[in-house]
């Protein structure tokens, strides 16, 4: 991996925070933020115009990391406003075997081993996170930590497959100790929209997280049941 361009208003470098693990993401081999992610992103339908289909192409090529740095703008925190659960549990509860069985009969590797490794890209015990505004409440079952975020501008990152990521981030302008100073937004989207999903780093070291490659715990809106989260992961 390496950084090929930035955006960022500096902030002060540290070390971790909140005993709550480091967001992170999935090997090099995957799309826009380095993992095989598991669902595909391409919505274009035979019976859209050429227009809307060229839109949807093009949309599609990006959430894969095929972009241009142009096309890459500045988002708020407004693109993510809302309630989420992690869908780790429903990786532990067997919610999303089917996802594992599916991508085994495309892919390479056994359903056990997809199984496998994303329980370590979506390894969280941070089950819930709330955004208003610019406050973020993260939740460890029903205990909140809490904080205000700034935007700290974003990170373009190039993979060894040779597409790209890109890491919104913001820092913490104040609250609770235990809310990590730190957090990067990747959702495969690149400029202002708004998210129906997102993976999410967090820690005390701005730059330490732009590496993290392995650990990427994933949110999805908290009114989906669990098996509306599985039907999109299956079907978008």
């Amino acid at each position: 991996m390496q950084i090929t361009a930035s955006k960022w208003a500096g902030a002060g470098i540290l070390v971790m925070a909140l005993a709550l693990p480091a967001g992170a993401e999935e090997g090099t081999k995957g799309h826009s933020h380095g993992h095989d992610h598991a669902h595909s992103h391409d919505h274009a339908g035979g019976d859209q115009t050429p227009e809307a289909k060229a839109n949807a192409e093009a949309k599609a090529k990006i959430s894969k990391g095929y972009f241009d740095d142009a096309q890459v703008a500045d988002r708020t925190l407004s693109d993510w406003e809302g309630d989420w659960q992690s869908v780790y549990p429903l990786l532990q509860d067997g919610t999303l075997d089917p996802v594992w069985q599916h991508k085994a009969k495309s892919g390479d590797k056994s359903a056990d081993a997809y199984r496998a490794y994303y329980e370590t890209g979506y390894q969280t015990d941070v089950t819930r996170i709330d955004i208003k505004g610019d406050q973020i409440s993260f939740y460890k079952g029903d205990r909140a930590a809490r904080g205000s975020y700034a935007s700290d501008g974003y990170e373009v990152l190039t993979y060894e497959k040779g597409n790209r990521g890109v890491r919104f981030i913001f820092r913490k302008t104040e609250g609770d100790a235990e809310a990590p100073d730190f957090i990067q937004f990747s959702d495969h989207i690149i400029a202002p929209e708004k998210s129906s999903h997102f993976h999410l780093y967090w820690g005390s070291d701005r730059k330490a997280l732009l590496s993290e490659l392995t650990h990427w715990p994933t949110y999805y809106p908290a009114a989906l049941s669990a098996d509306d989260v599985l039907h999109e992961m299956l079907h978008h």
